[in-house]
């Protein structure tokens, strides 16, 4: 019938996709014995209900010691995370510094780092970790 949608159970679908990952028929054979219209209709299932999705799965089996590896590595990358993240803050503030004594007292500290500064500012500069 012309404009007929049909339905098929789940069961029926689970039933055709075994059917064919065991071999028993092909595509195109299990299309001709169930007279199912559609052409990407069975693809659609074995996408949905079959064992494919299997195939693009990484399992991974660790050894105990390989396992608390990875946790030991992985908190070290944290612990590197945090003080990187310090160390850019500490280079932001650095940086800010400069700017301000550059524009406050008119120089390059680039070029000519401590020669123009008053010895009081040369003195904390010093003193700075």
């Amino acid at each position: 019938m012309p404009g007929q949608i049909n339905r098929y159970s789940s069961a029926f679908k689970l039933k055709v996709v075994s059917e064919i990952e065991s071999g028993k028929y092909t595509l195109a054979k299990a299309h001709r014995v169930y007279d199912i219209q559609g052409h990407g209709t069975i693809q659609k299932w074995i996408k949905k209900y079959g064992k494919t999705h299997l195939l693009a799965k990484v399992v991974r089996i660790q050894m105990k010691d390989e396992r608390d590896q990875v946790k030991e590595l992985k908190k070290q990358i944290r612990t590197l995370e945090r003080v990187l993240a310090h160390e850019r803050i500490h280079n932001i503030c650095w940086k800010s510094l400069v700017e301000v004594i550059d524009e406050k007292y008119g120089i390059d500290s680039k070029k000519n780092f401590g020669s123009k500064l008053p010895e009081e500012l040369r003195d904390v500069l010093e003193k700075l970790p």
